[in-house]
């Protein structure tokens, strides 16, 4: 008989303290242990979606392969357990009732009147089943969006609650709960823990494990506390305090038997650790054991949240980086800085020489668009390894038609349509669905592939020809200016199969160290135990100019 075990991750007190790394590391644990396991997100948004949303407010849109834009916390799912996830892993409020809908008026429920409950619960179940049906999965790990207590999850929630009724042996639930120790008085406190249960408890459900997140610790007192007051077993309380790499965390909960306890909760013996866990415990051991740092300044426009600095909106390019230089035995130092600063006080630029490599990620619209150009010409200029993304590509290439070939209207249809050098422009496939307003879901959007150019800093860095990227995207460089380029010194390492799209351009390593933009998104394929080869060529050069400093 199929293997067929659910869990539910919930969050209690306040959103981003890791119910996202709570997933991924449980799931990573699990599959440790000789599981074939298999995690999905479930985001209360009304967006059908994430590729609507602003990434300042909800992070940064994850890619699939199937082109499917996601929370980023797919990311994490995909980087954890090492294997690429579908559209099937994802749902948000918007999208299931988006499908009953659609079923109602294709009268496949039979005339039956549709009601929220039970149809809305039933769709999500069904998702659920699909997901771990299409992966061949024995466990999913499944994250709830929100906190308890929040109207948008209650629907999510009493699905849950629905499974366990019917199959209680094969559901069980975990809360990730923060527990503050206020400065001023000096105890960690469980209060807002106790409360965050019993808004749990109030629709039907009662956690089996508390992540119980802290600054540091828990002491036994805490844990008794919390036991007591919450109904549940003291071993059931795990500490999961910060630590210095989210990558600590499978190791952290294993220091309390997480995966051995759920198991047993589950009714399922360990098959025993693989290999996995050895190679997992050596990453760890890498990062933690690097110390030369590497300096890369990230030049992008979503970090500003009021008086905040969010990072999430480029979170794979940040674990990217990290991967890749601990690769190399480096520590990377990344640090933000705000492309808008560079637009008017150009003296501003000479603060990039401080730094060893410069990246420039994907973007959309015209903010920032001159303070970026400005960069992009002084790393050029000053032969600072240079790595452009998306736009940070299509941009490279603007810089370079206007100070190099002389196109001093070089521009993007993004950002200036009435240019009359529209070195990027829209993809001819994009153009109805732009004018019928069509947006979302729409973009050249998955995995392409790509041929690379022999001899080129690309071919060179991937070790084959032929690459799968994922894109996300609705403007190309223009092909009437493609000889233009290549006569001037850009080299197109990387073109679509028919050579109608230019995946990759950079320029010879006599002329620059390393001058590389990808038109896809090599962050979305970079995994710890894996890193992507255009970032470790990209932070090898870095590393390089770092030497020629000293």
């Amino acid at each position: 008989m199929k293997i067929r075990k659910y869990i539910f991750v919930v969050g209690g007190v306040i959103s981003g303290v890791g119910k996202g790394v709570t997933t991924a590391s449980t799931a990573k644990i699990l599959q440790s242990y000789g599981y074939k396991v298999t995690a999905m997100k479930i985001d209360p948004y009304v967006n059908v979606d994430a590729g609507t949303m602003n990434p300042t407010e909800h992070g940064e849109v994850f890619v699939l392969n199937d082109g499917d834009e996601t929370d980023q916390d797919m990311g994490n799912y995909e980087r954890f357990l090492g294997i690429p996830l579908t559209r099937d892993n994802y749902m948000t409020t918007g999208r299931v009732y988006l499908s009953v809908i659609q079923k109602e008026r294709a009268l496949a429920y039979e005339g039956k009147c549709v009601q929220v409950v039970p149809h809305i619960p039933y769709e999500v179940i069904e998702r659920i089943n699909r997901a771990i049906d299409k992966t061949n999965s024995e466990i999913i790990v499944i994250e709830v969006g929100g906190t308890v207590g929040e109207y948008e999850n209650i629907l999510f929630l009493e699905t849950a609650r629905m499974m366990k009724i019917k199959n209680p042996d094969d559901v069980l639930f975990v809360m990730v709960s923060y527990l503050p120790t206020p400065s001023t008085i000096g105890e960690m406190k469980t209060k807002p823990t106790q409360h965050a249960v019993r808004a749990l408890n109030s629709t039907g459900i009662q956690p089996d494990f508390i992540i119980a997140r802290s600054n540091t610790p828990l002491d036994a007192k805490r844990k008794e506390k919390l036991a007591l007051f919450c109904n549940i077993a003291p071993d059931n309380v795990i500490s999961a305090p910060d630590v210095e790499s989210i990558y600590d965390v499978p190791l952290n909960f294993e220091k309390d038997k997480l995966g051995e306890k759920i198991l047993k909760q589950l009714k399922l013996k360990p098959r025993g650790i693989n290999d996995g866990w050895d190679v997992w415990k050596n990453f760890i051991t890498k990062v933690h054991k690097a110390k030369d740092k590497v300096r890369i300044a990230i030049v992008g426009k979503y970090f500003d949240t009021g008086d905040f600095v969010l990072s999430d909106a480029y979170l794979s390019i940040i674990e990217a980086l990290k991967y890749s230089a601990c690769y190399l035995g480096k520590k990377p130092e990344l640090v933000w800085l705000n492309a808008t600063d560079f637009e008017s006080k150009i003296s501003a630029l000479e603060e990039l020489n401080s730094y060893d490599g410069i990246l420039v990620p994907g973007g959309f619209g015209q903010r920032g668009v001159t303070g970026k150009l400005n960069v992009i010409r002084f790393a050029r200029e000053h032969k600072i390894p240079y790595f452009g993304i998306c736009y940070g590509m299509q941009l490279a290439v603007i810089e370079y038609a206007r100070n190099v070939l002389g196109i001093k209207d070089a521009a993007s249809h993004e950002t200036d349509s009435t240019s009359k050098n529209l070195v990027i422009d829209i993809m001819e496939s994009q153009k109805e669905l732009i004018k019928n307003c069509k947006m979302g879901g729409s973009m050249r959007l998955g995995s392409f592939l790509a041929l690379l150019k022999k001899g080129s800093i690309a071919r060179s860095a991937y070790g084959v020809d032929e690459i799968h990227e994922r894109h996300r995207h609705r403007f190309e460089v223009n092909q009437h200016y493609i000889e233009a380029l290549e006569a001037k010194g850009i080299i197109f390492s990387g073109r679509s199969p028919d050579g109608k799209l230019m995946e990759i351009a950079e320029l010879d390593k006599k002329d620059h160290p390393f001058f590389l933009g990808t038109q896809f998104h090599p962050e979305f394929q970079a995994h710890p135990l894996s890193p992507h080869p255009l970032f470790t060529a990209f932070v090898k050069a870095a590393i390089v100019k770092a030497k020629l400093k000293s």
